[in-house]
């Protein structure tokens, strides 16, 4: 039965990705049109045991005055149909509700409630560009949206539950009292007065204080998960006590937050103590009162007292429930400062996917300064014929690895263009345009995942001899076959830790050239891509990657000019534009920027140009 409640949301609904709004209610309806239906039904569920409940307490004083006037003998045959009703309300009526109400609340949208969120923030984060995760600890981000994912769950349901059933009990006992004396509504009425001026006074503070207190929480978890994540670093340098003060100083702001919060709740807790108190003892003395002037029953009496000691407690409870309730509207405040965020980089609407038939390349007029006045690339024209090989060569800052980034559509131009077969790649989708790219990159980035899916990231449906093939090419397979990890998987199946932090940076090289061995795409991007790699090991895979450019057009960045050399031809980039252009020989002889470069290599390594500029 259960299953059955657990079902009735989707915690992964397939609608568009959409940027989330800025607006607090538009941005919490963002991720909430999926299971409002269930929100509104659960409220209304809360409202009816509310009520219930007000007049469950209203039957007691009608009990006591039974008991104080009916006859025993009499009672069931006179009253006995009352009770009745009263008990299967209480017996069959009102558990029925709660477990209703309870089962929405818990199965349906405790858990589906805040995956939705999660799943909904996930896709549009996925759409950001590196810049945006580059700007960020990526535990800060991922904390981020785990907490508001619960947070915008726990403001709804609050809202919607909690204080839903205590205006409903609320009114139900205003109207109860009212019933047995109309005077007695009036110590309700001025409490309910007084309290809602008291919330006045304090949410707005509570929820600053909330606030500040989540983006403290954020700053601390990215400083710890930053220390663990670059933990290598850390014990090279032998810097455990810098680290310890580092966080520590986050973790002293976070509790100054902390201490602000609890200030305003003991206020809070000590001004509502005080209102029921005076409200128990104006409802006792108003009470006592009647009741000597034979003007109230003796039910009422007792009916109107218990009511106020539950409404005390209920006080109480909306109390906590209204301090984690601007917990969690300071932490949606302060995750949707980057959950609101726009990707800098975006689809044309209805994009079509790019079609990749010659290869053919083409850098007309780019520029690209990231946002500054100038700086990086200015006015670059550069064509890669099809199935072509260049070289891409230049001193440290020259532009090179962004001209690949922005091949691949990573930032957006800030004037010009890039075709590729004559389709603008701004006007493609940039999922095809980057299938139709292969890239490997001076420092791989592998997935806390093992090997194989690490391989098959390339082609997700590549058989197992595929996989192996490629391993094989890239020189990997033997010592794939040898690894293990803490949990006993070997070979393949062997996870890589964190960023691939097991393997040396010649194996994460092997396997990340393996994933582009697998992938095979069209259209072949290297930066470095044997930079990690020593001499033998280079030697024995540069026949391989020499075949995976087969029928590829090919760029290829190297400050280990020897590794380019025999390319078709060298393209040589100086403060963001082409500066010559030619073959090796060619350009050798020209005796300019790339002979002085290649003069001064000292091991095969380019000694870099001292250069007073922006670095790319």
């Amino acid at each position: 039965m259960l299953g059955f409640f657990e079902r009735l949301v989707d915690p992964y609904p397939a609608r568009a990705i959409e940027t989330p709004p800025q607006r607090f209610i538009a941005f919490m309806w963002h991720y909430s049109r999926d299971v409002w239906p269930w929100v509104a039904i659960m409220c209304a569920l809360s409202a009816a045991i509310g009520l219930g409940e007000a007049f469950l307490f209203g039957f007691l004083g009608t009990l006591v005055d039974w008991l104080a006037t009916r006859d025993p003998a009499t009672l069931m045959a006179e009253d006995g149909h009352i009770l009745a009703l009263t008990g299967a309300a209480i017996l069959i009526g009102l558990p029925t509700l709660v477990f209703i109400q309870s089962a929405l609340l818990h199965q349906t949208l405790a858990g589906n409630y805040t995956m939705v969120a999660r799943w909904i923030s996930h896709r549009h984060l996925l759409r950001m560009p590196v810049a945006f995760f580059a700007d960020e600890f990526a535990g800060r981000i991922a904390t981020k949206v785990m907490q508001t994912a619960v947070a915008v769950r726990d403001v709804a349901l609050r809202v919607c539950d909690v204080f839903t059933y205590v205006l409903a009990f609320f009114i139900g006992m205003v109207v109860v009292a009212g019933q047995a004396d109309w005077r007695l509504m009036i110590p309700l009425i001025a409490w309910a007065t007084v309290y809602a001026l008291s919330l006045w006074w304090f949410i707005p503070r509570l929820a600053a204080a909330s606030e500040a207190q989540a983006d403290a929480r954020s700053a601390m978890t990215g400083r710890v998960v930053d220390a663990y994540t670059n933990i290598q670093t850390v014990k090279l340098f032998s810097h455990a006590a810098r680290e310890r003060d580092y966080t520590r100083e986050a973790m002293d702001g976070f509790l100054v937050t902390v201490h602000r919060q609890m200030r305003l709740i003991t206020a809070f807790n000590t001004v509502n103590y005080g209102l029921n108190s005076l409200l128990l003892f104006s409802i006792g003395a108003l009470g006592i009162y009647f009741w000597t002037i034979d003007s109230i029953s003796l039910g009422a009496l007792a009916m109107s007292i218990t009511l106020v000691l539950r409404l005390n407690g209920l006080s109480h409870w909306v109390m906590w429930e209204m301090t984690m309730l601007f917990e969690a509207v300071g932490t949606i405040a302060d995750g949707r400062q980057m959950l609101s965020k726009p990707p800098a980089v975006t689809d044309a609407p209805a994009a079509p996917a790019l079609k990749v038939e010659r290869g053919e390349i083409v850098f007309d007029g780019i520029r690209f300064h990231y946002g500054k006045a100038r700086g990086v690339i200015d006015h670059l024209d550069l064509t890669v014929r099809p199935g072509e090989k260049i070289g891409l060569v230049g001193p440290s800052g020259a532009g090179k690895t962004t001209l690949m980034n922005l091949l691949l559509r990573l930032h957006d131009l800030e004037a010009g263009r890039i075709l590729i077969d004559g389709q603008d790649i701004s006007t493609v989708s940039q999922d095809s345009l980057r299938a139709a790219i292969g890239v490997v990159s001076q420092e791989p980035a592998l997935l806390h995942r093992s090997i194989r899916d690490n391989i098959v990231y390339g082609r997700p449906d590549a058989t197992d001899a595929e996989m192996r093939e490629a391993a094989r090419r890239a020189n990997a397979l033997d010592f794939i076959e040898g690894l293990s990890d803490a949990e006993g998987r070997t070979g393949f199946d062997a996870f890589v830790g964190d960023r691939g932090v097991k393997l040396s940076g010649g194996q994460r090289q092997r396997i990340a050239i393996a994933r582009v061995f697998l992938k095979n795409a069209p259209i072949l991007v290297l930066d470095e891509a044997t930079s990690a790699l020593d001499s033998e090991v280079e030697a024995a895979i540069q026949e391989s990657l020499f075949a995976l450019m087969e029928g590829k057009s090919v760029i290829a960045i190297a400050h280990r000019l020897s590794t380019i050399a025999s390319l078709d031809r060298l393209v040589v980039l100086d403060k963001g534009r082409v500066v010559e252009d030619g073959s090796h020989a060619e350009l050798v002889s020209l005796n300019g920027l790339y002979a002085r470069l290649w003069s001064r290599q000292s091991g095969g390594f380019l000694a870099d140009e001292p250069l007073d500029r922006e670095t790319a």
